[in-house]
């Protein structure tokens, strides 16, 4: 075994930001560097030294808009990890690991139906495994779904660390879509942290034409050069304004502009999911990725009529993991471009920066937690 520690040195959500329902007072959410004992190991599991942690939206979402955890707070949040396995099944002993972000049981009716990736027994870095999550040094998991990594073809572990989340979520997405070679793709949230690689994925996959949808022209100019062929801004404007701008394109480009569109709705904001729902037409697909808590209504009958679904998507199956692992390996999906290292110890000031939405690049902690 390699050296364990006497303890996990953790930055703990000690509460999330609130607002009082009655008074409209906000109280500001709490990160606290604690340390806290190393656990015992169960049978399978694994004690990983953390080398790298993506800031998600969905910690943001724990974070600052009220989302609940499984495991109440406090805890420690981050779900994209990578790192190199120091304690446990003495076989992954010494070996560097992508931590899936959704991690199934893989023994009940849904893991056997195939979809683990919505098990309901799944367990989460930073949700579901009580306190443990990626912003600490060390964490405890079950081995059972570690993807490991044998060769980095050049990249740094932490790197690789975003994997665990903004790209495979991508690959399942396009997994649920059935996207496949000629298909046409709108991807809503194009140069976003998880709309960066399905706009990307898309091609991967073998679609025809990608459209970006987003509201920072920088970040769509950015997308022409990863996977769309076209963009449109859809900042300040309707949705049927944002239709008219899609059927021009097409026009102009030989396209069909009223069958056959598969839709990423990757916001999860009230006004990127009216675009989707107004873009789709005969035969189309929505693929619901991102999350949020607006609602939009839907005349359901036009779903019946145009023949089209909307389907949800969520996490990815550990299995699809080394898959992913090679397409940015083999380069055809860039990771590089969309990232940025910064120490742990700066977390808090992270956590501020991407919370207004302003980030061009997922940023990346790294341990740097005083021995």
């Amino acid at each position: 075994m390699l050296e364990i520690p006497e303890k996990i040195q953790t930055w703990q959500m000690v509460q999330p930001t609130t607002k009082d329902r009655e008074t409209g007072e906000v109280t500001q959410g709490k990160l606290e560097l604690v340390s806290i004992p190393v656990p015992k190991l169960n049978s399978g599991d694994v004690l990983v030294k953390v080398v790298g942690c993506g800031v998600c939206h969905t910690d943001l979402g724990y974070f600052y808009y009220g989302v609940p955890t499984v495991s109440k707070p406090p805890l420690t949040l981050g779900h994209e990890i990578s790192g190199v396995v120091v304690a446990g099944d003495e076989s992954y002993v010494g070996k560097e690991v992508i931590i899936p972000a959704v991690m199934p049981c893989n023994n009940c009716d849904i893991c056997r139906a195939g979809r683990g990736n919505r098990c309901l027994k799944q367990m989460m870095p930073g949700n579901s495994l009580g306190i443990y999550g990626g912003f600490s040094d060390y964490i405890p998991v079950p081995v059972e779904n570690l993807c490991i990594v044998n060769d980095r073809n050049g990249f740094e572990l932490e790197e690789l660390a975003v994997i665990a989340d903004a790209v495979t979520t991508p690959y399942q997405a396009c997994v649920r879509a059935e996207v496949k070679d000629g298909d046409n793709i709108l991807v809503i949230g194009t140069g976003g942290g998880v709309g960066v690689y399905i706009t990307q994925m898309a091609k991967a996959f073998g679609a025809n034409t990608v459209i970006g949808i987003d509201v920072d022209d920088e970040k769509l100019q950015r997308s022409l050069n990863f996977g769309a062929d076209h963009v449109i801004n859809s900042m300040n404007k309707e949705p049927k304004q944002i239709k008219d701008e899609f059927k021009t394109i097409c026009k102009s480009n030989n396209l069909p502009h009223n069958f056959g569109w598969k839709i990423f709705e990757v916001t999860g904001s009230g006004g990127g999911q009216a675009i989707a729902l107004e873009l789709l037409s005969f035969i189309g697909k929505i693929i619901w990725v991102g999350f949020g808590v607006k609602k939009n209504e839907y005349n359901l009958s036009k779903l019946m009529a145009y023949d089209a679904e909307i389907i949800g998507t969520w996490g990815c199956l550990p299995k699809y993991y080394p898959e992913v692992l090679q397409l940015v390996l083999d380069g055809k999906i860039q990771i590089k471009p969309f990232i940025d290292i910064k120490p742990m110890s700066q977390i808090k000031e992270c956590f501020e920066e991407a919370h207004s939405g302003n980030l061009l690049k997922r940023i990346i902690l790294t341990p740097d937690f005083e021995e």
